[in-house]
């Protein structure tokens, strides 16, 4: 295994073999599944999952297997991710509806859900994993999780407005993203699409850059949890409101009202010409504006594009499997997200209509397959240029504290040493 530190050198280590790739605790531990299950030779295989962007390509998917296997059929439940995914499948367990098949984060996550884990360790496709994906779901030696993919986020932007506005070279630094932002206002075009009104997109997302920023994140991270280290007077933390600041200055009305979706669309229908999401809002351009042009540039703290020039790329979450699930219902499982990465069917669907950079390098992905945010991620990727997600490394239940913060300094109701403040007093609450 590489080190959590160095495992996303994506170029070298994840995607080389692959460049035909040119891309929350629980208190019911003995909680049984009823309701679904096996019936005779009849099993349905219960799935939770988060990502609303793929609801209706993995619900294809499933019939697909279905049809192969006429005895498996799927209940899938979409509860999008963060708090609300995590209370809702809290709750299943809690009433004994457990799902067979359910994602995990990984890193802290998995150590708060590991005892509801099944050990995949023996599956086929673990050999297939690129170094370092199952890291976040390795523990004691056993692996209990499939990563779904990478993903990777920064400023998404429109092509076609940037040209409008003149922007000849991207923006790469703090100051040059601050300029293109002052070209786009002086063509008539709002900057940013905020979204704010998603406290991850502050707390998960936005808190990670500085996170990254650090010398040794690892360090700063075990300095929080040892009260060495600090958000209050950190210079990156400080850097992070800057440019929060900044996309308020320069984004859409109402940012603190403003959910996913509305984020999302806005951008899509060229009402903005950037927004800060990650390639899984690919499925839903597509939809909305079908070839719509746009890339990826980075969400810069410094003027130091060595440091700044780089997007944040990692495993986003882990199919798991329930352990005490009906022994049909746990081989269905198994058998299914086998095939879901093997198959020819499973590894066009996860390409070409997920439009997935995959985890595993006996799948083949090409940038018309996986679309022009992936085709962008694979290019910072090549280069070495991606940072890891440290927001999974969160003592659990501090994300979305860390969100009402935010959030509260978005509304105007505190100031950034006061948000600050909160931040490390929500640390210091959650932490083991």
């Amino acid at each position: 295994m590489v080190s959590k530190k160095n495992k996303y050198s994506l170029a070298a280590g994840i995607l080389s073999a692959s460049l035909l790739l040119t891309a929350c605790s629980s208190d019911s531990s003995s909680s049984e599944k009823s309701g679904s299950g096996s019936k005779g030779d009849k099993v349905v295989v219960d799935i939770f999952q988060g990502k609303v962007e793929i609801a209706d390509q993995l619900k294809a998917l499933t019939e697909q297997y279905t049809k192969q296997h006429p005895n498996v059929t799927f209940n899938i439940e979409t509860v999008g991710g963060g708090a609300d995914g995590s209370s809702a499948l809290k709750a299943k367990f809690a009433s004994n509806q457990a799902p067979d098949i359910f994602g995990n984060d990984g890193d802290q996550a998995a150590q708060v859900w590991k005892d509801k884990f099944e050990d995949l360790s023996d599956q086929p496709w673990v050999k297939d994993a690129f170094e370092g994906t199952l890291d976040g779901m390795t523990i004691d030696g056993k692996v209990y999780g499939m990563p779904f993919n990478m993903e990777g986020y920064g400023f998404a932007y429109n092509k076609k407005l940037f040209e409008k506005a003149g922007i000849k070279e991207l923006p790469k630094t703090y100051s040059e993203l601050e300029a293109a932002a002052k070209k786009l206002k002086a063509a008539g075009i709002t900057p940013f699409s905020v979204g704010y009104g998603e406290w991850w997109v502050l707390a998960n997302h936005g808190l990670n850059v500085p996170l990254a920023y650090q010398e040794d994140p690892d360090k700063f991270i075990k300095g929080l949890n040892e009260g060495t280290a600090k958000f209050e007077g950190n210079k990156q933390f400080d850097n992070y409101f800057k440019l929060l600041d900044l996309t308020m200055k320069y984004g859409n009305k109402n940012p603190i009202t403003t959910d996913y979706n509305t984020q999302v669309t806005l951008f899509a229908t060229g009402e903005a010409a950037m927004v800060q999401q990650g390639n899984w809002i690919q499925p839903m351009l597509d939809k909305i504006t079908p070839n719509m042009e746009v890339g990826f540039i980075p969400m810069p703290l410094s003027d130091d594009p060595a440091q700044s020039d780089k997007l944040m790329i990692d495993v986003p979450s882990n199919w798991v499997i329930y352990n005490k699930a009906p022994e049909a219902d746990k081989k269905a499982a198994k058998d299914f997200l086998n095939w879901m990465v093997t198959s020819e069917e499973g590894k066009t669907a996860l390409t070409k209509e997920f439009k997935y950079i995959p985890a595993f390098k006996n799948i083949e992905a090409k940038a018309e397959d996986i679309g022009p945010l992936g085709a962008d991620l694979l290019k910072y990727s090549e280069e070495g240029k991606a940072y890891q997600w440290q927001f999974m490394k969160y003592p659990d239940g501090a994300g979305q504290e860390f969100g009402a913060a935010l959030q509260s300094y978005v509304a105007g109701k505190s100031s950034k040493e006061e948000a600050l403040k909160a931040l490390d007093t929500t640390w210091a609450k959650f932490k083991k």
